[in-house]
């Protein structure tokens, strides 16, 4: 029990201060306990951090998991512009959400290969669902054949290139840029083509 009081300290302190700022006397006292006490559960800073981390990057999962099963029922467009809105109300209310995101673009540079190897799995969850969520609404005639897969990395490139309006700027801006680039992307899938494939001969082992 105590390990995750401690965890759930260190979210806070983390989300709020980064991985620099944050201070193991600062969340030993949150719980009420002494700093040495947290060694007792966790080797140290850089193992409290990153346990921490991957704590938030599965609440995240799991909470855009639900985002998808509470508006299945909701028209395609719907569903997706509304998951850019509900991101940034994550972001300002969901500690999780906050760290995660921080982190991605700010990651401790002691730290850099292991927070990416949260930050890419996570991202690739994110696109695999994108990708069923336009094939289910392919096959039930709400779009026209489209190669899923591309517009689910157009959507997270799109998401990507508006996050940082969050972290850097203000909720006005974030929406301003959804409003500005999502006729754009909407209009976009709409027009994409399924490209045939070209058939290899077996054994041509010509590039």
């Amino acid at each position: 029990m105590t390990a995750h009081l401690i965890r759930d300290a260190a979210l806070f302190h983390f989300a709020r201060d980064g991985y620099e700022g944050a201070s193991l006397r600062a969340i030993a006292d949150e719980v009420g306990i002494k700093k040495p006490s947290i060694y007792a559960h966790f080797s140290g800073k850089d193992d409290l951090f990153l346990q921490t981390l991957a704590h938030a990057f599965k609440d995240v999962q799991r909470r855009t998991l639900e985002y998808f099963r509470d508006h299945a029922d909701l028209p395609l467009e719907q569903r997706l512009k509304g998951l850019l809105i509900w991101f940034e109300q994550e972001y300002n209310c969901n500690a999780s959400a906050r760290f995660m995101l921080r982190m991605c673009y700010f990651p401790p540079l002691s730290l850099y290969s292991e927070v990416m190897d949260l930050v890419y799995p996570f991202l690739d969850g994110m696109e695999r669902s994108l990708t069923r969520m336009l094939q289910g609404a392919t096959r039930r005639g709400e779009l026209q054949a489209v190669p899923a897969e591309q517009a689910a990395i157009t959507y997270m490139t799109f998401l990507d290139g508006i996050t940082v309006e969050i972290i850097y700027g203000s909720s006005r801006r974030y929406r301003r840029r959804i409003e500005a680039s999502w006729p754009v992307y909407w209009h976009g899938i709409h027009h994409l083509k399924q490209e045939a494939q070209p058939v290899v001969p077996k054994g041509d082992s010509s590039s």
